[in-house]
């Protein structure tokens, strides 16, 4: 359900996923995770499509055979994600949006671990926000919604004051289980099929029209 031209979203503050919302990271991520399953002796593509949008410990321990340590196994790719930056660049119209928001009005919710994030955002030449929720912060990643209620938490905000934008299954799911309104960005390859989720291509058609003291930020869809 895309979004139509003269939507008006308010709320009084924004959270972001990362990966496949913010930042375009698939090449990266699917290089990293891809060339340690193939030296490993097990199919990338059986798992490629349920990986993103889910921290690295959960989808480990999904995967990794029996004879290996899911931890010692995870600590490869940890180390390898950290200076894998190639092909990384902002989603369209990312940039735009973050810098015309209050910095104590947004946060970032990653299944990714902080160090990661910043790696990441940095190379996407984005913004960290004062508030982030990253894998290290959370016992259950998405799409239990903990990291988004924790997120709220920190903010100071409650749910229904809240919009989130996600783009894979999980955390879209993890944003509604928090009570947020919740749009995916529906250009990633990750995106949900469900059609009763608001969705936006990307940021490119959505600007903040004003900041109210009362209903907060005003963000409008604009015409393709």
């Amino acid at each position: 359900m895309t979004l139509l031209p003269g939507t008006l979203l308010t709320a009084q503050c924004i959270l972001f996923d990362m990966d496949g919302t913010l930042v375009n990271s698939t090449a990266a991520v699917e290089h990293v995770w891809g060339r340690w399953a193939t030296s490993r002796g097990i199919s990338f593509e059986d798992f490629r499509h349920t990986m993103h949008g889910r921290r690295a410990i959960d989808i480990m321990r999904g995967i990794v055979p029996p004879h290996l340590d899911a931890e010692t196994e995870l600590q490869t790719i940890d180390s390898e994600e950290l200076v894998e930056t190639e092909g990384i660049v902002p989603i369209p119209g990312a940039a735009e949006l973050l810098a015309s928001l209050p910095r104590d009005r947004w946060a970032l919710v990653t299944s990714a671990q902080l160090p990661l994030a910043r790696v990441r955002m940095g190379a996407a030449g984005l913004p960290m926000p004062d508030t982030v929720v990253s894998a290290d912060d959370i016992r259950e990643g998405k799409p239990n919604p903990g990291c988004y209620l924790l997120a709220l938490d920190r903010l100071g905000q409650r749910p229904e004051h809240a919009v989130v934008f996600e783009d894979a299954p999980a955390g879209i799911a993890a944003g509604i289980a928090a009570g947020c309104r919740t749009i995916a960005i529906s250009g990633s390859t990750h995106a949900t099929a469900d059609a009763s989720v608001p969705s936006l291509v990307d940021f490119t058609r959505l600007t903040l029209e004003k900041i109210d003291d009362a209903s907060g930020l005003h963000l409008r869809v604009l015409p393709a």
